[in-house]
């Protein structure tokens, strides 16, 4: 009883210096306790930051030399092809409509809206490309079925556009050549280890490529017919497809292009006229108007050009000069160093494509950029030798250059993709570093 009134102070001394020690030893572990827990939340916490940190860091990360290379060409093209439109187009435009820029700000806004896809395109992944292409496919065949509704348009005798009143025309056929290249990728991603067989390669794509071909020629336009069977030789020739097998589809279609050809009485004209060289002159007015006009325009242009804007052959001299026609005027403008440079960007961005195709282990991404690459480079060249004279006229635009919204904007997705694709080549690491070889291990907060 005398223990407990004592003060707390004056208890047994034992007792005492237990109790203090106790005490002093719940307070530090409680100290302990709650700084380690303080220091482990603080932990989570920079990691959260640092993870959103890289997150957004990998907006902007840096890609390879490829991506650039691409992107940089690409934009170049775009913004070229805007000033050469409106040097091509403003005096027609002005004698329609008494205001110069009207081709060249539709085209403005067409790569307004083109160049933000293709970069959104460009931060798709590649499994996601593959997962839905076939739907994408399936979608594009849909949308070309309409050219036959009472949506369909008629363009100088061809059946291959829709419009929805004065205010929307589209093409549906640019949208069924990035179907059909993500589609063969898709389809040769699947029958990897099936190339030697031509009944798992060829029948299913073909198929593919008859129905969308079938679709494109029953409303009469050869020319976008035509790029598409470059671009499905192209898809093929790069996915692995054996030559032999080949080499029969490529037969295949040579058996029928001569009835297809002499299906149109226009089309056979215009390749009669062709053959003959123009040398008749009841067909100068006609047939031949265009192709001589845009020799003689190139012609005039000699080595440095007239000078911008200062062509003589678009003061309606030569028809479609902004469109099927416009690397005619670039040569009388830019001359022959221009003709050179637009050229040498299509070598450029076939080589840089090239270099996905062989960087990349990934079947369907072989493909696919396989196919984007045959039908852009292989447009481009199809072009040029029709104002060379060197094909018949076919009525296919310069890619990224000529005027034409559905050209402009779905070349740009067809980029894009590829983009995406040199984005995530083997070899190297999301900052862009190369790793003995190998890709670095992702870091925590990656967006892709």
């Amino acid at each position: 009883m005398a223990t407990t009134d004592l003060p707390s102070g004056r208890r047994g001394g034992a007792t005492g210096r237990d109790d203090r020690d106790g005490t002093a030893g719940h307070g530090a572990a409680t100290s302990a306790g709650h700084g380690a827990a303080t220091s482990a939340g603080r932990g989570a916490t920079a990691r959260r930051t640092n993870g959103a940190v890289v997150a957004v860091k990998n907006v902007f990360v840096a890609e390879s030399a490829t991506f650039y290379t691409i992107l940089g060409v690409t934009l170049f093209l775009v913004v070229f092809g805007v000033v050469m439109v409106l040097s091509s187009s403003s005096v027609e435009q002005y004698a329609k409509t008494h205001d110069f820029f009207g081709a060249a700000s539709r085209q403005g806004m067409y790569a307004v809206l083109g160049v933000p896809l293709m970069l959104v395109a460009s931060r798709v992944p590649a499994r996601w490309w593959r997962r839905w292409a076939m739907r994408l496919l399936g979608a594009a065949l849909v949308l070309q079925l309409l050219v036959y509704t009472p949506l369909g348009i008629d363009v100088q005798g061809n059946r291959n556009w829709i419009g929805v009143g004065t205010w929307f025309t589209a093409q549906p056929s640019e949208v069924v050549k990035l179907g059909l290249a993500l589609g063969i990728g898709a389809i040769m991603y699947v029958k990897r280890d099936k190339l030697h067989d031509w009944r798992e390669v060829l029948i299913p794509v073909g198929i593919a490529a008859v129905v969308a071909l079938g679709l494109v020629v029953l409303g009469g336009d050869q020319g976008t017919a035509m790029i598409m069977v470059i671009l499905v030789l192209g898809a093929l020739y790069v996915g692995g497809a054996r030559g032999r097998h080949l080499a029969v589809g490529v037969v295949a279609m040579l058996v029928v292009l001569p009835f297809v050809t002499m299906a149109s009485a226009s089309r056979r004209y215009r390749i009669d006229a062709w053959l003959s060289g123009c040398t008749d002159s009841n067909q100068y007015q006609d047939l031949c108007w265009q192709p001589v006009h845009g020799m003689w325009a190139l012609a005039s242009g000699g080595v440095f050009g007239v000078g911008l804007g200062n062509s003589k052959a678009k003061w309606s001299w030569l028809p479609e000069a902004d469109n099927d026609y416009i690397f005619a005027i670039i040569g009388e403008e830019l001359g022959l160093i221009g003709a050179v440079v637009v050229l040498a960007l299509f070598v450029v961005l076939a080589i840089s494509m090239i270099k996905v195709i062989r960087q990349s282990t990934d079947p369907f991404v072989r493909t696919v950029t396989g196919g984007i690459m045959a039908w852009i480079i292989g447009q481009a060249l199809v072009n040029i030798a029709v104002v060379l004279g060197l094909l018949p006229v076919l009525g296919v635009p310069l890619p990224l250059i000529s005027a034409g919204g559905s050209a402009l904007i779905m070349t740009l997705v067809a980029i894009g993709v590829v983009l995406s694709f040199a984005r995530d080549l083997p070899g190297r690491s999301r900052d862009g570093a190369t790793v003995g070889g190998t890709r670095a291990a992702p870091q925590n907060g990656t967006l892709r």
